[in-house]
């Protein structure tokens, strides 16, 4: 039988042991995934004969089935989007500036190194490598560049798989498994999407895959090491990367409830949207059929006739660039990189939820009143050509007011004076310049920016008695700060050392 002693002197060695065995496991992992890649490098650059008839037999058999499918098409498309880079450089990026403000540098850190391998890993190997895409019946998508490893399937795998390391401890433990399945089968179906739209091989998309697991677990694998020389205890890879920072990482980890009272405050939006939307049909069927010979309808015909008779070159670019800043693009954009800033500083989806319930009863209040009232564009050369939509009310304006009146909304109780006033600043200067801009292009009277006006008041008010979205600022929750301390510096600087 072991002594006391014995045991005690065995105890510390027990995190050692788990390591070095699952570091084994982890190591013949990434060398076998780094092998195959080596495998398959070589087989296409020697243009192997099985393999070669297997990619372009693939290649051409699923373009004449899918090409034939419209809607298919359109599913294909939207899924492979999720491994473009656009939304992978949104993704890291929104995560790296929200570990930043959670005081996870370390966490920050590894997903700037494993995002950034991937996106110097994938332009060089498709440069020596030099192999031609498909060349297949029916182009589905465009693609520029070589074809060998699939970018997309490379940085879906490293994207995905960083993030779901780095926010696992965030999740129940119930639910890390499944994350784990739904991750990796966003990954097979985004490579999947590559070869049906006929933009890659097959052994493109493996080729991917392989260098994207063998990249993970390297940058993996030394962030443990990271952890193992600074004295804390390597965990098993389902509890995440940094176990300890569950509270800190969690979206909102002391929010109880979005909202106080779900039912009631959505039977209360429902009626009101119904509200709003009455009031809006009624003001655009009156300026739109009844107010002729009015002062409504001199005005209605003056400024864009006015507008029209002083255009410039210059002013039409001017114009131009100024009403990009209310189409979905731009509003999309300020709404993707504001609703996570939000969330990381102040821990509540509240105020993200009020901002998301903003945008979206202003798409479906512009879509339902601009179908229902069927107003004409004004009778001016209109610089943007048809448009799919009527004339009231403005959804340019109407989406620029709605966001940037929301904004400023949320900001005003939670900042100080420079930025509740750059707020409220923003929140007159962009409508006013998309609506003179609207305006000047020919499309659209200015009792359309008056139902924008409308429209933003009315549903903006709604949202803020119903989900009030400073709720808690006034019960004393505090913002996310910098850490006070060095010891990420300090770590920094002793790894350094060794």
């Amino acid at each position: 039988m072991r002594t006391e002693l014995e045991r005690t002197r065995r105890v510390p060695w027990r995190p050692l042991e788990h390591f070095a065995g699952r570091s084994l496991a982890g190591l013949l992992l990434v060398v076998g995934c780094g092998l195959g890649f080596g495998l398959l490098l070589m087989l296409v650059r020697v243009e192997f004969g099985p393999l070669y008839d297997l990619d372009h037999g693939t290649a051409q058999e699923l373009n004449r089935v899918i090409s034939e499918q419209g809607p298919l098409v359109t599913v294909l498309q939207a899924i492979t989007d999720l491994g473009g880079r656009p939304i992978m450089l949104w993704l890291v990026t929104v995560a790296v500036v929200g570990l930043l403000i959670r005081r996870q540098p370390r966490l920050a850190i590894y997903l700037v190194v494993a995002g950034a391998g991937a996106l110097f890993l994938d332009p060089a190997l498709k440069l020596i490598v030099g192999r031609l895409r498909p060349a297949v019946e029916v182009a589905l998508t465009g693609s520029a560049g070589n074809s060998f490893p699939s970018g997309h399937a490379l940085g879906s795998l490293v994207a995905y798989g960083a993030l779901l390391l780095v926010f696992l401890p965030a999740l129940a433990p119930r639910w890390r498994r499944p994350a784990i399945w739904i991750v990796a089968t966003v990954v097979l179906l985004i490579g999947f999407t590559r070869v049906a739209l006929g933009v890659h091989f097959i052994s493109d998309v493996i080729g991917g895959w392989l260098l994207g697991l063998a990249w993970l677990g390297v940058t993996a694998y030394a962030f443990r090491l990271w952890r193992l020389e600074v004295g804390q205890r390597v965990p098993h890879l389902i509890e995440g990367l940094e176990p300890e920072a569950a509270h800190e990482i969690a979206p909102a980890p002391d929010e109880e409830k979005i909202l106080p009272k779900v039912r009631l405050g959505s039977a209360e939006i429902i009626t009101g949207w119904v509200l709003v939307f009455g009031v809006l049909f009624a003001f655009g069927m009156l300026v739109s059929y009844y107010a002729d010979d009015t002062f409504v309808d001199t005005v209605d015909t003056a400024v864009p006739r006015w507008f029209a008779e002083h255009r410039t070159p210059a002013l039409d670019d001017f114009s131009h660039w100024w009403s990009k800043a209310g189409d979905t693009h731009a509003i999309l954009f300020v709404s993707l990189v504001f609703c996570p800033l939000v969330l990381a500083v102040w821990r509540r989806w509240r105020p993200v939820v009020f901002l998301a319930l903003t945008m979206f009863g202003e798409l479906t209040l512009f879509l339902a009143t601009t179908r229902a009232v069927d107003r004409p564009r004004p009778p001016v050369e209109n610089l943007d050509g048809p448009m799919p939509t009527a004339s009231f009310p403005s959804g340019h304006i109407a989406a620029t007011m709605c966001l940037w009146v929301a904004i400023a909304v949320l900001l005003w109780p939670r900042t100080g004076r420079v930025l509740r006033w750059l707020a409220v600043t923003a929140a007159v200067i962009m409508p006013l310049g998309v609506a003179v801009s609207r305006m000047y292009r020919g499309m659209h009277h200015p009792s359309d920016l008056v139902g924008a006006m409308l429209l933003t008041g009315l549903w903006i008010g709604l949202l803020y008695w119903v989900v009030r979205p400073n709720a808690d600022v006034a019960a004393g929750n505090e913002p996310a700060t910098l850490p006070d301390d060095d010891t990420v510096s300090a770590e920094l600087e002793t790894a350094g050392r060794r």
